[in-house]
């Protein structure tokens, strides 16, 4: 499951994000995303896997980033060009939808 969560990472493009329902939902259960969550927390490659495109499926910030913290995290999509206001992406702006489901 993990490799599909880090391969799933690879997809979203620059100034995209995702939610962790969403790769939940593309690993076949919706109710995974706490466990999508502690993948992501644990990945031994950030600067492969962009684990910072990550957002609850308010658009909120992970506020325990584990790579540098929130700050960290805003950082980072800002320089893809995301827009932050009060530590939260516009999803209607800035969701990626390109893939929907395992194979």
């Amino acid at each position: 499951m993990k490799e599909k969560v880090y391969e799933y990472l690879l997809t979203i493009p620059k100034g995209k994000v995702v939610t962790y329902k969403q790769i939940a939902e593309y690993l076949g259960n919706p109710k995974l995303a706490r466990v999508v969550g502690n993948i992501l927390h644990v990945n031994p490659y950030p600067e492969i896997y962009p684990c910072y495109k990550v957002v609850n499926s308010r658009g909120g910030l992970a506020k325990h980033f584990g790579y540098g913290g929130i700050d960290m995290q805003k950082a980072k999509l800002e320089a893809d060009g995301i827009e932050i206001i009060d530590y939260t992406v516009d999803l209607k702006k800035y969701q990626y939808n390109g893939i929907d489901s395992a194979e």
